[in-house]
């Protein structure tokens, strides 16, 4: 990521300060802790200097996504959002040279999502959430759930977290309109892979290509967490930029109101404190901003 920020035109120093951040927070709640001093070795100093902030709030403030999602946000920009397989590709690459070293902790995602409103239109990428760990990766839902992720999609991860079965009082899944792209490929091998059930009743994402979508139970598909798939983020870049898309998909049940969403990100907010609880962090109550690089002479 260091390494990249200066190959690209654009200014992407605030991506470098968000995923040194989003991993010292998971080294920080890692059993046993893991120091930002061990991730960096003989390079803490001169990162320090640069990104001053991720040392001082990694003990106190919460990471609003998971450490590949910023390393996916470089790749486009550096390679740009059409060229899809080139990305793909890339990611491939460093996901292969981070596996070699079998002994460290690697997070990086095993999914990416691509997500158009139409054909040829802009692309918007995701990947699965990259977390070591049940708790960490459970905190990391709940933290993009009410920091990071666009509202309908939140909406419809909160329906089923944290007890994966639905409130029947609250519904805030929602309906992808027909036509836009929703597809997900693995990053091991870059074959296309099916939603997961869970995508499936957050989204109604079509099982097949004949856009069924009733779910087999007897069908060779699996069930992920509730809001650990690439579909979430994808889909959730696409709203936060093509409003248009957004209201066609936004939740039909009349149990989703104003009122209903403030309660239910209520819930999820204690249940992300009985969490940080169980790994003795101390939150502030603040969601990181992540910062421009501190020019040095």
């Amino acid at each position: 990521m260091l390494e990249m920020s200066k190959q690209t035109t654009q200014d992407t120093t605030v991506l470098v300060d968000e995923i040194l951040h989003s991993i010292f927070f998971l080294g920080k709640i890692n059993k046993p802790p893991i120091s930002p001093e061990r991730i960096l070795g003989d390079r803490t100093d001169e990162v320090r200097a640069l990104y001053p902030e991720p040392f001082k709030r990694c003990s106190s403030q919460l990471p609003r996504r998971s450490p590949f999602s910023c390393v996916l946000d470089m790749f486009v920009h550096l390679i740009g959002h059409k060229k899809e397989e080139d990305i793909k590709r890339a990611l491939q690459v460093l996901i292969s040279y981070l596996r070699k070293d079998t002994e460290s902790k690697c997070l990086f995602s095993f999914t990416i999502c691509i997500s158009q409103a139409a054909r040829d239109s802009v692309r918007y990428y995701g990947v699965s959430m990259s977390t070591s760990g049940r708790e960490a990766g459970r905190i990391m839902v709940a933290a993009s759930c009410c920091s990071a992720w666009d509202e309908y999609v939140a909406g419809a991860v909160m329906t089923y977290f944290p007890n994966k079965h639905k409130n029947m009082d609250i519904d805030g899944t929602i309906r992808l309109p027909e036509n836009v792209r929703c597809e997900a490929f693995s990053l091991s091998d870059g074959r296309k892979m099916p939603p997961c059930r869970s995508c499936v009743t957050l989204f109604s994402l079509p099982m097949n290509n004949t856009g069924n979508t009733n779910i087999n139970p007897n069908a060779d598909i699996g069930k992920h967490a509730y809001g650990n798939c690439a579909e979430v983020e994808s889909l959730s870049n696409l709203f936060k930029s093509n409003r248009r898309v957004k209201q066609r998909a936004r939740p039909a049940s009349e149990s989703w109101t104003e009122m209903d969403k403030d309660k239910k990100k209520k819930d999820v907010l204690t249940h992300l404190r009985s969490l940080l609880n169980i790994v003795s962090f101390r939150w502030d109550t603040k969601f990181y901003s992540p910062q421009r690089a501190r020019e040095t002479n």
